[in-house]
């Protein structure tokens, strides 16, 4: 029987309990798993892992109402379970390689030691381990989780990447703006929470 073992290039762990580690890892000792868990080439757990996160934040949503995917057929138990395998199969892997290109762009001109496209991918997965609860109906602790997702962003590609963590916040800002603050809803949040639009802010700083 095949056995789930330790990525001989110093990646994560597979495996159900591996999961569950680097989640609780990520949130309390974020360096710790930065700098021990993220290895060239192996995005295989992180991928998991981003899809893992999509999930749980996801049915969060339909448990709560919040989620109002199409019906199909006249099959709603159906559909949703289709958009749900839509959401973590292709959107959550083609959303997380997009941002992770975002984010090499960025890098190529602020951190020259820079590591690969592959570890980037892999910080940007565990990054977003508080979303976990962004699909939760109470807009603060949506707002609180995105926000720390953006910080274990910058958290990550300063160690990974090796640049101080203030120019890591400036370099990360855009990349968790999109994965963060649209990807999991975070700017809604945050609209909802304080009653301001995004055109409300802008014409307040005009």
């Amino acid at each position: 029987m095949t056995q789930w073992v330790e990525n001989p290039t110093g990646g994560r762990d597979r495996g159900v309990a591996a999961l569950a580690r680097a989640w609780a890892e990520v949130l309390v000792r974020p360096r710790r798993l930065f700098r021990s868990g993220v290895a060239p080439g192996d995005q295989a757990p992180a991928l998991v892992f981003a899809g893992a996160v999509v999930l749980v934040e996801e049915l969060t949503r339909v448990a709560s109402g919040a989620a109002a995917y199409p019906v199909l057929s006249g099959q709603p138990a159906l559909s949703t379970l289709l958009f749900l395998a839509l959401a973590v199969v292709l959107v959550a892997p083609a959303s997380l390689h997009l941002t992770a290109a975002l984010q090499t762009v960025i890098l190529i001109a602020g951190a020259p030691e820079r590591a690969g496209v592959s570890e980037t991918v892999q910080v940007i997965a565990y990054a977003a381990a508080p979303c976990v609860f962004a699909g939760l109906p109470f807009p603060g602790v949506r707002v609180a989780a995105t926000a720390y997702a953006s910080v274990l962003l910058a958290v990550g590609v300063s160690d990974v990447h090796d640049v101080p963590l203030p120019k890591a916040a400036v370099l990360t800002a855009v990349p968790a703006a999109l994965a963060f603050g649209y990807g999991f809803r975070g700017f809604a949040a945050l609209s909802e929470l304080t009653g301001l639009t995004w055109a409300d802010v802008a014409a307040s700083l005009a």
